[in-house]
């Protein structure tokens, strides 16, 4: 049985992980930085899990390191053990390196890379306790494809591989695995909504990263598919 948390779980991919995740009837900690957010996401899945599954939300942003130790320790408590991490939180700031303010490249770089830090640091002990499991980090291909008025968005997700693939070799002898998954367009509201194209029937949907994930979870323990890259089949 998984016994996951996946953050940024309110919507989006990570609410697709979580659905997921409970439709096979794991048990499921999400996160998201509004508490009404996430009492809404809490309940919507609530109406759609299998029977035996469980759901739970809080509260937290991944750049609150005592927070995040709070997180892990209220997890384990409610679900009895934690052996599965997703780490989804992200945020974007698209706009030139000279016209980024100092605050802007710290909210990217603090919550897409140094969060996923603090939860993988808090997670691998109780992982390890439970007898081994996954963490699984979600970036983009704008981790290799890089992009004008992006700097600070791919330098986060360049690094959350580098980081992802280092610790996968620190940890693989302990029955954890480590993977990343690199989307391409997906259709989401993660950028900008009201920009949106009307069309976007050709974009991945939170749903087919979902089974990405998934997959990952069902190889068996002498596989470790360590980076996946998920892209549309088609482009507009």
């Amino acid at each position: 049985m998984h016994t996951a948390i996946v953050t940024g779980g309110t919507k989006g991919i990570g609410y697709g992980i979580a659905k997921a995740l409970l439709a096979v009837g794991g048990k499921v900690m999400i996160t998201g930085r509004d508490a009404a957010g996430v009492a809404k996401a809490v309940a919507k899945l609530e109406s759609t899990s299998a029977p035996g599954a469980s759901v739970r939300g809080r509260a937290v942003d991944v750049r609150d390191r005592a927070a995040v130790d709070s997180l892990i320790a209220e997890a384990v408590s409610e679900f009895g053990s934690l052996n599965t991490l997703v780490n989804n939180a992200g945020v974007g700031h698209f706009t030139p390196v000279e016209q980024m303010t100092d605050d802007n490249w710290a909210r990217v770089i603090d919550t897409n890379l140094t969060g996923v830090f603090y939860c993988s640091r808090a997670a691998i002990p109780m992982i390890r306790s439970a007898g081994g499991g996954w963490i699984i980090n979600i970036a983009s291909l704008a981790g290799r494809n890089y992009f004008a008025n992006a700097a600070a968005y791919c330098a986060s997700k360049a690094g959350l591989v580098a980081f992802s693939e280092a610790l996968m070799l620190e940890v693989r002898h302990e029955n954890i695995r480590v993977s990343v998954v690199m989307p391409g367009s997906v259709a989401t509201d993660f950028n900008h909504p009201t920009d949106r194209p009307a069309d976007e029937s050709w974009k991945l949907t939170p749903d087919d990263i979902a089974e990405v994930v998934m997959d990952l979870l069902r190889h068996p323990s002498r596989s470790l598919p360590s980076k996946v890259e998920i892209r549309p089949a088609r482009t507009k």
